[in-house]
């Protein structure tokens, strides 16, 4: 096969290929990442807010400030005065499930429910949206009893 051929066939099985990826990852063994729940909180700040500038850029909205929290149930809100509210443990996440809490929640400063339309607006900025979602139900359980060590 030519590198053109596995191009294409590569670029017309992307989402395929994204959910197996997202669907076999192993179970993180997060009790031995030797992270501080300090470093967790500065490298979610830091990369929530990256990705929320430049998602409610795209979207053409603005947000009020960005907490980074210890939430027990939640992994992102979105207040009516346009505060948007993270659990740190995302950071201990894939990537691209940080990232699809991050358009969820920019996403509520336009449809500020959870109404067919919202999901349109979900599915055009992240069509892979319910892989990362999947993700969440399957080890956010994990992630939500992760206890750092002091």
């Amino acid at each position: 096969m030519s590198d053109g051929e596995i191009d294409r066939v590569l670029h017309a099985h992307r989402d395929w290929i994204a959910a197996e990826r997202a669907r076999q990852r192993p179970r993180l063994a997060l009790d031995r990442r030797g992270v501080s729940e300090l470093e967790a909180r500065r490298a979610a700040r830091e990369l929530v807010s990256m990705l929320a500038e430049e998602e409610a850029s795209a979207l053409g909205v603005e947000f009020g400030r960005i907490q980074i929290r210890d939430q027990r149930t939640r992994w992102g809100s979105c207040s009516p005065s346009g505060t948007l509210s993270f659990n740190w443990r995302l950071v201990l996440a894939p990537f691209e499930v940080l990232d699809y809490v991050v358009v969820h929640e920019v996403c509520h400063l336009r449809e500020a429910n959870h109404s067919r339309r919202f999901w349109r607006l979900v599915e055009s900025r992240r069509p892979e949206w319910r892989d990362q979602r999947d993700w969440l139900t399957e080890h956010g359980p994990e992630l939500l009893a992760f206890r750092p060590a002091a």
